[in-house]
């Protein structure tokens, strides 16, 4: 009995702030609408905030209050986590106050706004290369920004994410037996991120899948297709010459001298 009383209370409650709210939203009084809007925005109620920001907006346009309450609607969809939206909203504020003290705290959160929408590895990435676009531009017009770290960080992470996609693709080609192209993918990644930490992972990895696809070649083939294994044999001790994983290399090499010996 007691937890339908409560929950009726609850539901009572709920309608008495839905129907207030409504009202707010239909007064003909602008200047009480902003007071509400301000009011929902500080209690983080940014869904009614945004109706009521988009209700007034239009009234306040060449008002000293328009640049402030703009960026306020911007921010209650950001803070909502509706970024789309939110950076539509940003991206028409530096348009709109290109030299505002906030342009550039704007400029950088419409550049998050992508990374914070950027998907796992595995999904597309154009809004992770959409970021690293956003990011470089802030960084180069901002070169003395306090938030050039973190967009530096941020590029970072998008280019390991983009890394790590890259090498989840190579690696299907190869487990499905597809090894000129994950040799081709595994190549592009090796020489794509030379400054990765599994640079010569996937220098060894391509030669790996040279030396399958060279092996399961039709006979006439092999000879071209085990040169192009001593090919990126030779590229991996020139580049890698200390890696931990040159004996690994140097096994495929002895085992591609002993065929071509033998290749006729």
């Amino acid at each position: 009995m007691n937890r339908i009383i409560v929950a009726l209370i609850i539901i009572l409650s709920l309608g008495s702030c839905t129907s207030k709210f409504q009202q707010i939203l239909k007064s003909k009084d602008t200047d009480y609408k902003i007071k509400m809007a301000e009011q929902y925005y500080k209690e983080k109620k940014y869904s009614n905030a945004q109706q009521l920001f988009e209700s007034v907006i239009n009234f306040v346009k060449g008002t000293p209050r328009y640049e402030e309450l703009y960026l306020m609607h911007a921010n209650s969809f950001y803070y909502d986590k509706d970024y789309e939206n939110a950076e539509n909203l940003f991206k028409t504020f530096i348009e709109y106050f290109p030299n505002s003290p906030k342009a550039e705290e704007v400029e950088y959160l419409r550049a998050y706004t992508y990374f914070l929408r950027s998907p796992k590895a595995e999904l597309d990435q154009t809004t992770t290369n959409r970021t690293i676009q956003l990011m470089q531009s802030f960084i180069d017009a901002h070169p003395t920004s306090s938030r050039v770290k973190e967009a530096t960080e941020t590029i970072d992470a998008c280019r390991a994410k983009l890394e790590l996609k890259d090498y989840k693709t190579a690696t299907l080609y190869y487990d499905l037996a597809l090894y000129r192209a994950a040799a081709i993918s595994y190549g592009l990644l090796s020489d794509g991120y030379p400054d990765s930490k599994n640079a010569d992972k996937y220098k060894l990895l391509t030669l790996k899948s040279y030396y399958q696809f060279a092996e399961n070649s039709f006979v006439e083939k092999q000879k071209e297709r085990f040169d192009k294994v001593t090919e990126e044999y030779n590229d991996f001790v020139d580049r890698f010459s200390d890696s931990p994983l040159l004996p690994e290399a140097k096994k495929i090499k002895t085992k591609t001298d002993h065929i071509l010996k033998n290749i006729k």
